[in-house]
């Protein structure tokens, strides 16, 4: 079907793209003797998917600089400012609502914002939420959609996780838009933890959504799709 060939054509970039990091990082265990290196992201027993800035920073102190294409500037800011998004709003779902998963995927989103971060030190670029305080965007289109996701997470616990699934799926659909423009691996690493990490998130909230009676019709990714990453098990991390 077309929805299956799009996911193919996404996986396939993906693949590609991400094979210098399998090499390095193949090539760092084959000269580092046996030991295993400390994973990068980890999950918990209900899904919330954590990025280790110490992992995160052995790893990418072993990938080569490259050049920065403007793209990959502009996706990097992008980035940074589309997980700090998800953050904010959970922080304050986590103040209306007994919910525990607002609280406990707030702080992994954390580490995810702080991953994109990382990497605008290192290749020197400037952070758009420099000096800015939870819930302010230097994107006005950031600012618009946070305000809308807030004003909606208010009027109940139901529409504050059917708000929780719509900032995942949004994730996971800017997260492959995004790796289509990039070449660096390092990128690609941190780009490729926090897609997995949206994953989890989604089927972490869509179960909780459905406890809660709810139900969600997808807004950024077909319906099949959805389903096919919603009714799988939780991704380990790595």
């Amino acid at each position: 079907m077309a929805w299956a060939a799009g996911v193919a054509n996404r996986l396939n970039k993906r693949y590609l793209k991400t094979a210098l990091a399998a090499v390095l990082v193949s090539g760092l265990l084959a000269c580092g003797g046996g030991d295993d290196p400390p994973p990068v992201l980890t999950v918990d027993a209900n899904g919330a998917s954590t990025i280790d800035a110490s992992a995160l920073g052995t790893t990418l102190a072993t990938y080569p600089l490259s050049a920065l294409s403007t793209a990959e500037a502009a996706s990097l800011a992008f980035m940074r400012e589309e997980e700090q998004l998800a953050h904010d709003v959970y922080v304050v779902s986590a103040t209306l609502w007994q919910q525990n998963a607002f609280n406990n995927i707030a702080a992994s989103e954390t580490t995810h914002s702080a991953a994109v971060k990382d990497l605008l030190d290192r290749y020197q670029q400037p952070d758009p939420l420099a000096g800015l305080p939870n819930g302010v965007f230097k994107s006005p289109a950031f600012q618009a959609l946070y305000d809308s996701l807030v004003a909606t997470s208010r009027l109940s616990l139901v529409d504050a996780l059917k708000v929780a699934v719509e900032i995942e799926e949004l994730d996971i659909r800017d997260i492959v838009v995004q790796q289509a423009g990039i070449d660096n691996a390092d990128i690609l690493l941190v780009y490729d933890k926090l897609l997995r990490g949206s994953r989890n998130h989604l089927r972490a909230y869509m179960k909780l959504l459905i406890q809660q009676g709810g139900a969600y019709v997808p807004k950024y990714i077909s319906q099949a799709e959805f389903d096919a990453i919603a009714n799988s098990p939780t991704e380990k991390g790595g």
